[in-house]
């Protein structure tokens, strides 16, 4: 699978052209939009049986709907948050 649209370009330009960011900040949205899916549609799925509930309901996968708003610019970060989060996490194994 590759990014063509969104182009991954316009992407990383939203990032700071850090695609760890890129991905923090889209795996993380798109959890978020997946767990909000299938929590309004819980009730649904006692009455369908539906395996991806969020395919069906939105028409895109949870990460395409990430990454376009990340293109368009409504959704971003905290620069500072982002920081705190991955502080200390760049250690050599063994240490």
């Amino acid at each position: 699978m590759s990014v063509i649209k969104p182009e991954i370009d316009d992407l990383l330009e939203q990032t700071e052209h850090n695609p760890f960011l890129l991905c923090s900040v889209a795996s993380k949205r798109a959890c978020d939009i997946n767990n909000m899916l299938r929590g309004q549609h819980l009730r649904v799925t006692a009455i369908q049986d539906v395996d991806d509930i969020t395919t069906v309901v939105s028409g895109q996968d949870t990460t395409s709907i990430a990454m376009d708003e990340i293109a368009n610019g409504t959704l971003g970060y905290v620069q500072e948050d982002f920081d705190e989060a991955i502080k200390d996490t760049n250690t050599k194994i063994g240490e």
